[in-house]
């Protein structure tokens, strides 16, 4: 089916009750403080979509799951049913953090050698993306009726009322997914499906214009009234196989399109897990986060104890950047030695988040000198001895992860809290449309190492039967004892990490309000030769300084696109987004305080 293209209409309120810009899109502001819950999301038509929902009385893993559906219409380069995520949630009846890990699955035929050509070598980057091969089993849909029966008040099918409405009504296209689409156009053009939706009459959709995608309303309906077995046991699901299977690309492309191998029954046999955060204690709060398959939890974790022992609030700007940027270079080098599916490696997630261990890093740090990369790694499995450092692993450089993602958090009016990452790995995923369904399908197996970055050096992330790729998400979740005090992620791949470590470390220890915490400029580095700057801090004071220390910088124009939630006195939310990146974010409340 065609996606429809007119003029945006202009309006007033819509009957989220947000506000409107010119054009008829929700108004866009990056930090919102009130009453009654708070959502924050990359998209003001998905915030208000959550909104809508906890205004009539849902809560957060309700507003949770219906901001999402609406990001699948919204951002669809970046998540939807085709994808997968995690999914972190403070009960505050409770008092307890509970995680979904819906990351995709291999199919149960894939081995080490998934992505290795005829001759024993990896394939280029771009041809494994653009393929069946890279295409993992969903695990959204499972995520957001798993969230629901477990802690929502209300159906799937009332949570995706909104979105569904959304896909068949339409949306204003604004300069970031025009962009996005031209950034994807040659390979989109290649799958008719594709083309046909993102790119009708061939050509790219007009900022202002409205984007309309009815057979994406048509899944959603389908999945209300169906249910997720849709996906996983029905007619859905066997449209992705096939789409998969069979790759339906345009006879006339030269693009070589390799098919993927699952299954049904990899559907049928597909189980998000619940499981414990991660936890760990820096400055008297308890930090909560994703542990493996995700490696965000336990590399924040560590991080964080590294800088645990060190005053961050009396340093000067570069011996502050030069710390965090040393912490993240020792997270790193541990990451890529120990995290992958704990169904079929042995993680030590609880070793790497101690703070023993951590100690036995943090000493490798200097004031005057600055570490080389790549970092060997240490044993969380056998700490050096206190006063030690921990250099007895072998160095392995950092492996390649794509940077597109979303993320959104919510809070209600009785406390609970979500931090919900979600994604379908590269910004357009495989680039497949399923047909006839109005959803891209992810590409997340590229998230796997093709081959070991050292044959000298376990790898714990290379791709094997039913298991899950290593991921870099960190939805977030800090406490003061029993009660929230905020919720924080970000899309961008491995930048997910330094991304989230450094708005903690902006708003905890250098005193920035959380807004402030996610707009700053930022570093990220992982345990690469360089360490990636944006403009702010490429063209700031603080790099020279950190360069005659030793550091090597390269720029990377737009580092995440982070959101949050933060709890304040008298029942009031904080609701933040970014003020520039992705063209900025969207915070509201349920009743703001004027």
């Amino acid at each position: 089916m065609v996606a429809v293209l007119g003029v945006a209409p202009a309006g007033a309120a819509g009957p989220d009750g947000a506000a409107r810009a010119a054009g008829g899109a929700p108004a866009k502001t990056p930090v919102a403080v009130g009453y009654g819950g708070a959502v924050s999301s990359v998209d003001a038509d998905a915030s208000a979509a959550g909104i809508d929902v906890l205004r009539h009385g849902g809560n957060a893993v309700d507003a949770a799951v219906a901001t999402a559906a609406a990001l699948g219409v919204t951002e669809p380069y970046s998540a939807g049913v085709g994808g997968g995520g995690y999914f972190v949630y403070y009960d505050a009846k409770r008092h307890k953090v509970t995680t979904l890990d819906g990351r995709e699955t291999a199919p149960r035929s894939a081995d080490k050698n998934l992505f290795l050509d005829r001759h024993g070598k990896p394939l280029p980057f771009a041809d494994a993306v653009t393929s069946g091969l890279s295409v993992g089993t969903p695990g959204t849909p499972a995520t957001w009726n798993d969230a629901l029966e477990a802690w929502g008040s209300r159906s799937l099918g009332q949570v995706l009322r909104p979105a569904e409405r959304l896909a068949r009504d339409g949306f204003t296209v604004d300069a970031t997914f025009r962009q996005q689409t031209a950034d994807n156009e040659d390979r989109f053009k290649d799958f008719p499906a594709t083309a046909e939706l993102f790119l009708p009459g061939g050509k790219l959709p007009e900022v202002g214009s409205t984007f309309r995608n009815p057979d994406l309303a048509r899944t959603y309906a389908l999945l209300a009234k169906k249910g997720v077995g849709a996906v996983y046991k029905g007619e859905l699901g066997r449209d992705i196989v096939d789409t998969v299977r069979k790759p339906p690309v345009d006879p006339k492309a030269e693009r070589v399109v390799r098919a993927g191998d699952l299954t049904t029954e990899d559907l049928r046999a597909y189980e998000t897990k619940r499981q414990a955060p991660t936890r760990t204690s820096y400055r008297g709060l308890d930090v909560y986060g994703m542990a493996p398959s995700s490696s965000g939890g336990t590399s924040v974790a560590e991080a964080l104890n590294i800088l645990e022992k060190t005053d961050l609030s009396k340093l000067s700007e570069p011996e502050y950047l030069h710390r965090y940027i040393e912490a993240s270079r020792i997270a790193f080098a541990d990451r890529g030695r120990w995290v992958g599916d704990p169904a079929a490696e042995d993680v030590p997630t609880k070793g790497l988040t101690s703070q023993r261990f951590a100690d036995s890093r943090a000493c490798l740090i200097e004031d005057d000198a600055v570490l080389k990369s790549p970092v060997p790694p240490g044993d969380p499995n056998n700490p050096a001895a206190p006063g030690t450092c921990d250099t007895r692993g072998h160095a392995a450089p950092t492996t390649y992860e794509g940077e597109n993602t979303t993320h959104l958090t919510v809070a209600d009016k009785w406390g609970n809290v979500v931090a919900y990452t979600l994604t379908i790995e590269q910004t357009g995923g495989s680039g497949i449309t399923v047909p006839g369904r109005g959803f891209l399908l992810n590409n997340e197996l590229t998230d796997f190492s093709f081959a070991p970055a050292d044959p000298a050096v376990h790898d714990p992330n290379l791709p094997g039967p039913g298991k899950r790729p290593r991921s870099s998400m960190s939805p977030t979740i800090v406490l003061d004892g029993h009660q929230p005090v905020l919720a924080l992620g970000s899309p961008g791949g491995a930048t997910i990490i330094t991304t989230v470590l450094q708005t903690l470390l902006n708003h905890l220890d250098r005193g920035m309000p959380l807004v402030d915490a996610i707009a700053a400029p930022r570093a990220s580095q992982r345990n690469a030769a360089q360490t990636e700057l944006e403009p702010g801090l490429w063209n700031g004071p603080e790099r020279a300084k950190l360069e005659a220390l030793g550091h090597s910088f390269k720029q990377n124009p737009e580092i995440g696109a982070a959101t949050g939630v933060q709890r304040l006195s008298g029942g009031r939310w904080l609701a933040a987004a970014e003020t520039e990146r992705r063209g900025g974010g969207s915070a509201m409340v349920v009743s703001p305080t004027r």
